[in-house]
């Protein structure tokens, strides 16, 4: 520790703190406008000028390291002058009016000089859905222009000019819409003027009232301060010292929370009637829930009834409808949406590792020199994580893209591999086939902890990238390249996405690419692993808390978990094998399923063949849909719960990386909304088994499962309090785990390498359908749309685009913008084109928000053979002109 005088008063700091953070720590606020923490400091402004004994003049704060025996002045008169100096020459070219919650503004009154402010006011640019801008407050302390290229990587505020000519503007040299902005709103948040404002905060208020609390979005789990000002969302900012985001947003966390206060907001319980739906009381609804599967039970027994949890939903309430299912309904028939994205991820993993989830964290991208990025548009599904990447990337480390098109991480790539969609594996035993004939592979690693080496290394050898070359599409030149950087620049990490298992053969696609990291020994260690991107804020905790019909709490085997859940739960577990979502559907069709709650998950608008989706739903004979709005699947329920959404609740989420986190009640419920877990409970109760559901609190529910999931009985609120926490943490003194598999595998010292063979899709092309389709995600609108299209995101996207080839496009006489029918073997839709130079000829894509698009009508029947996950990657289909 170093010894500095501060003040005149004897002080002690770790060394590494510059003198600004030493006063920030002992709480001593000077200004700084230049100043940002997650940012390098550079003193522009001065303005955090302090005396320090023995040097001559006085130094910036911000960039000038403590050092032993030092004593430094923060406010002595001389100082203070300068300083009130330095603010008048900032602020006399800037209008007078300000933003109170600027931190510039509140200098200058400090300081007395609100009247310095006498320049002419500018010219707004109110373009942007979200940020104002109005450059005649700007003072050139640039940190919207480092923030922008040093924490988001995107370069859109640009520098004009030099001296008292500069200027500041997005790189579109117009609007700041028409900018390459993706409305991170980085810029907003760190800019000390009103220059760049959040709008929400002109329109509503400065918020009375900050909550911590989770992103309601993808998997990444960003911790975020929700602003309130009368029990409404005005402003939403990111923690800065959250261990994922590190003080950083994208456009969905920070800026799309209108849909909590949308005007279609569904608050009262509602039931259908013979002329429509009928809105009810609490006490009504449930009573005809109860009524609803009381009598499928008695009419058509356990098997024929089910419930499917939520992504959007906490753990808490996941694990109450997994044992709602289990305990009031006798039936392990219970799914979630993990089922139609990585519930082959997981099964790859713990079929290989023992362990059904990522290995690694996101800390580890820093970390690691090189990082294959498979089946993943990362900046724009994941967009924190594909920040981190892109800045790692930036500072010299190598990236490795697979994936069809040119996505914006391939920009930046050391080898993009554009690899047909569908063809994998055929890909990934490529890589490994050169990793073991050019003996690239770690022969420590595998003499101590690989099984099935020899028998693997006969199996690859005619794999060659010259023999998949063709079925890949991708050259064999590069197909090596990337196996031996992979292979070579270690630690190497890889990251995927629904890319690689939205596929037939989704869960061995994930086994050959473990294969990869066990031949290289990248397992186990810092900076590697295999690590899937989850989909939705919770859908590892939907199915982690047993939403899933062949596993219990902690993703532990019926029969295996079967004792001690049954202990606790004072209640049998059914021994039948339960159904999972598509299972349900198939059982529908036929006539064998019967009745279904289905809590916050738009099956009919997100389900392949969407049609046949329709068809189930109608056959049924009682269906519950428990949402936030009465979306596509609601509108063909019995009875409609409304649910919260997550700012008006407590309880805990856990992202990709293995994390739990808190969220908390940012303001009151809206309407007549409840939690997901009050109205299972209340259901609970209605039908008999209010014993097993005496739940008061979110905290009380969490507790139980603490005695059921051993590998996370050491996560506690009270520790969550302060950050979350990655498991396994079995116990209240272990620290959680950052690394899965450093030193064995849960499934033992050795991990088997896996034989695994192609099998094509049975969607072929052909003259009849000459293109492949492929669906994916957006920046801008979020899954099934349910959230982000109650937004000002529909500014940036007001609908689905068919992205075509230039090339596809010049063949067919289309042009952009064009309305054209797009048709499979299995339905057609219509849907406005784009020309995409990302997408290759032969290909295109599309997403799968709007309900007025439906592209869900367009997929067909093949599920993975493993999961039974849909097929969603590969469609044949062919373009017709209207």
């Amino acid at each position: 520790m170093l010894q500095v005088t501060i003040n005149g008063q004897s002080r002690e700091f770790p060394d590494g703190y510059s003198i600004l953070q030493a006063l920030h720590r002992i709480g001593i606020d000077i200004p700084a406008a230049c100043f940002d923490e997650r940012l390098e400091p550079f003193g522009g402004c001065r303005l955090c000028l302090v005396a320090v004994q023995g040097m001559a003049r006085p130094v910036t704060a911000c960039n000038t390291p403590i050092a032993d025996g030092m004593s430094i002045e923060t406010h002595a008169p001389e100082i203070e002058q300068e300083r009130r100096t330095l603010l008048r020459l900032l602020a006399q070219n800037m209008p007078r009016h300000s933003v109170p919650a600027k931190e510039f503004y509140g200098c200058l009154r400090e300081y007395g000089l609100e009247s310095a402010m006498h320049g002419p006011a500018g010219a707004v640019d109110d373009s942007h859905p979200y940020i104002r801008v109005d450059m005649s407050q700007c003072i050139a302390c640039f940190r919207c222009v480092r923030i922008c290229a040093d924490v988001q990587g995107q370069f859109t505020w640009q520098v004009w000019n030099r001296g008292d000519k500069t200027e500041i503007r997005p790189d579109s040299g117009t609007t700041f819409l028409e900018s390459s902005c993706v409305s991170c709103g980085a810029c907003a948040h760190t800019c000390p003027t009103g220059a760049l404002v959040d709008k929400s905060i002109l329109t509503h208020g400065i918020p009375q009232k900050w909550t911590k609390t989770t992103c309601p979005y993808c998997g990444v789990g960003c911790e975020m301060n929700v602003g309130t000002r009368d029990g409404r969302i005005v402003q939403i900012v990111p923690v800065m010292d959250a261990p994922v985001n590190k003080g950083h947003l994208c456009v969905k966390g920070r800026y799309a929370y209108d849909y909590v206060h949308a005007e279609d907001r569904a608050t009262e319980p509602m039931i259908r009637t013979s002329t429509g739906w009928k809105v009810v009381s609490w006490k009504e609804a449930i009573a005809a829930t109860a009524h609803g599967f009381t009598q499928a039970l008695r009419e058509y027994g356990p098997g024929a009834v089910g419930v499917l949890g939520s992504a959007r939903a906490t753990n808490e309430e996941n694990y109450l409808a997994q044992k709602l299912a289990r305990v009031v309904l006798g039936t392990n028939n219970v799914d979630s949406c993990a089922r139609v994205c990585h519930a082959p991820s997981a099964a790859a993993l713990k079929m290989v590792l023992g362990t059904g989830a990522a290995t690694n964290s996101f800390d580890d991208i820093e970390q690691a020199r090189t990082i294959l990025v498979c089946g993943s548009n990362t900046t724009e599904n994941h967009p924190i994580v594909g920040a981190r990447i892109r800045q790692h990337v930036l500072r010299g480390a190598n990236l490795i893209v697979i994936d069809p098109r040119q996505i914006e991480l391939a920009e930046i790539a050391t080898i993009h591999l554009p690899v047909r969609p569908g063809t994998n594996i055929p890909l990934f035993n490529a890589m490994a086939n050169v990793i073991v004939e050019e003996r690239l592979y770690d022969q420590d690693f595998i003499r101590a902890r690989v099984a099935g080496w020899e028998d693997y290394r006969r199996f690859i050898q005619e794999w060659t990238p010259e023999s998949v070359a063709s079925i890949c599409g991708v050259e064999a030149d590069l197909i090596r390249r990337a196996a031996r950087f992979y292979a070579t620049a270690k630690p190497a990490m890889s990251v995927h996405g629904l890319g690689i298992t939205e596929h037939s053969q989704g869960t061995l696609s994930v086994v050959s690419l473990i294969n990869l990291a066990l031949l290289t020994g990248n397992i186990g260690k810092p900076g590697a692993g295999v690590n899937p991107l989850r989909g939705q804020n919770n859908v590892q905790g939907a199915a982690h808390m047993g939403c899933e019909p062949n596993h219990l709490t902690g993703f532990v085997p019926i029969d295996a978990g079967r004792e001690l859940v049954q202990t606790v739960w004072q209640a049998p577990v059914p021994k039948y094998k339960g159904l999972d979502l598509m299972q349900m559907m198939e059982a529908a069709e036929k006539g064998s399923f019967e009745a279904l709650w289905v809590i916050g998950y738009d099956i009919l608008l997100t389900n392949p063949q969407a049609d046949r989706t329709l068809e189930a739903m109608r056959s049924m004979k009682f269906v519950v849909v428990q949402d936030m709005f009465m979306n596509e699947t609601a509108r063909e329920a019995h009875v409609f719960l409304p649910a919260c959404s997550s700012m008006e609740k407590d309880g805990t989420f856990m992202n990709g990386e293995r994390r739990v986190q808190r969220i908390r009640r940012a303001m009151p419920p809206i309407g007549n909304s409840k939690s997901d877990w009050e109205i299972i409970c209340a259901v609970a109760k209605a039908m008999g088994h209010g014993r097993h559901f005496e739940f008061e609190s979110a905290e009380q529910i969490w507790e139980e499962i603490r005695k059921v999931w051993k590998v996370g009985a050491g996560i506690t609120y009270a520790r969550l309090d302060h950050a979350g926490i990655q498991w396994p943490c079995p116990t209240e003194e272990h620290p959680g785990t950052r690394i899965l598999h450093e030193g064995a595998f849960q499934t033992g010292a050795r991990a088997a390498l896996q034989r695994v063979e192609h099998v094509p899709s049975k969607e072929m092309t052909t003259d009849e359908f000459p293109l492949l389709l492929t669906t994916g995600r957006s920046l801008f609108q979020f899954n099934a749309g349910t959230m982000t299209l109650r937004t000002p995101n529909v500014v940036f996207q007001p609908t689905d685009y068919l992205d075509i080839s230039p090339d596809d496009a010049g063949r067919l006489g289309i042009v952009g913008g064009e309305m054209v029918t797009l048709r499979s073997r299995h339905g057609a839709i219509r849907i406005t084109v784009r020309l995409s130079p990302a997408v290759r000829p032969g290909e295109a894509f599309t997403t799968f928000t709007m309900p007025d698009v439906y592209t869900n009508r367009l997929t067909g029947p093949e599920v993975d053979e493993i999961t039974h996950t849909p097929e969603y990657k590969v469609t044949a289909v062919r373009i017709e002109k209207e």
